[in-house]
């Protein structure tokens, strides 16, 4: 039997020399000073950011133009994003860009931007970084309410949460807990055109520019959701249209399905059909019982409907149609 060798020696039936391992450090970068200058410190601003975005028909020459006025007026971009749409012919971008770099006038910056686009026939929106208003309805089912409550707490969605909506008082205890008003409104049989002019005026009132569904189980009316086009979010498990009306997840179960999802969309008049933000799955299998499966869709439903909300508040997204663009 041949002898092993002793711990710690190379040994390589070819008598192949093996290669020394090393790691080396990362390339570093070093920019020589002009002689007879001094290196100092450049003077930070805090970043005022701002985004721009654009959508027009496909042409050449728009992204060269909107880079031309933003370094006209001393804006430095931050980061860029773009998306064409072949069978359309539809140009989309997103600009992310410093202000505090601005060397005119954010009245100047505005107007230059707005004559461009419409030289180039674009729609644009600029938004700047600000915390916008918004309201939370739900039901009784209340972890979705839970989940975007905490990401608020920790920062991670940059909103204003001005109200807490319900036609059912459970939820009064979560929002004392996080201190937001809670506004509970019954809805009574053939009262709820009151019930809605109640709501409108607590949304009025509280200065709310956007509508969360964090599982509202009522149907909202045309004339609501005309009063906040692409400002009203919802979220649904996706069995829809196939497992309608009450427990869906026991229908799921009873057809022995291996995939289920979850998805967030904007409101419109025709009920769940609205552009669609964002979309998750999950696999299931002959092992999973229901609540395996209520389970799964929760924890769905909740990730999805944060991001669809992070997208809006991060100006990522851009509709057409019944379509969106979501920049990552």
């Amino acid at each position: 039997m041949k002898s092993l060798p002793a711990r710690g020696e190379w040994t390589d039936a070819t008598d192949v020399t093996p290669i020394e391992l090393r790691s080396d450090p990362p390339l570093e970068m070093s920019i020589p000073f002009a002689l007879g200058t001094q290196q100092s410190s450049p003077i930070k601003r805090p970043p005022q950011l701002a985004t721009l975005l654009v959508g027009c028909r496909d042409q050449l020459g728009a992204t060269t133009a909107l880079g031309q006025v933003l370094e006209a007026h001393g804006v430095r971009v931050q980061s860029s994003d773009q998306h064409v749409d072949r069978s359309a012919r539809l140009f989309f971008q997103r600009l992310r860009f410093d202000l505090s770099t601005l060397t005119t006038d954010r009245s100047s910056l505005e107007k230059g931007v707005r004559e461009i686009c419409e030289r180039l026939g674009m729609e644009y929106r600029l938004y700047g970084d600000r915390r916008r208003r918004t309201a939370i309805l739900v039901s009784k089912v209340d972890h979705c309410l839970y989940d975007l409550l905490a990401r608020h707490r920790t920062s991670e969605l940059n909103c204003e949460i001005a109200a807490i909506i319900s036609n059912h008082p459970d939820a009064g205890s979560i929002a004392q807990h996080f201190a937001i008003p809670f506004h509970h409104l019954p809805v009574v049989t053939g009262h709820k055109q009151q019930q809605e002019a109640q709501m409108m005026e607590i949304l009025y009132e509280h200065g709310v520019e956007l509508v969360v569904l964090a599982r509202y189980m009522q149907i909202l009316s045309p004339e609501l959701v005309e009063r906040f086009p692409t400002r009203i979010i919802n979220i649904h498990h996706s069995f829809l249209p196939a497992f309608v009306g009450a427990s869906p997840y026991r229908q799921a179960h009873e057809k022995g399905v291996k995939l289920i999802g979850a998805t967030s969309h904007y409101v419109t008049s025709d009920l769940d059909q609205g552009p669609i933000i964002e979309q998750e799955t999950v696999r299931c299998s002959h092992r999973d019982t229901v609540e395996d499966l209520v389970r799964k869709g929760r924890d769905l439903e909740k990730r999805v409907l944060a991001a669809a909300l992070r997208y809006h508040l991060e100006d990522r997204i851009m509709v057409y149609g019944n379509k969106t663009v979501v920049f990552d």
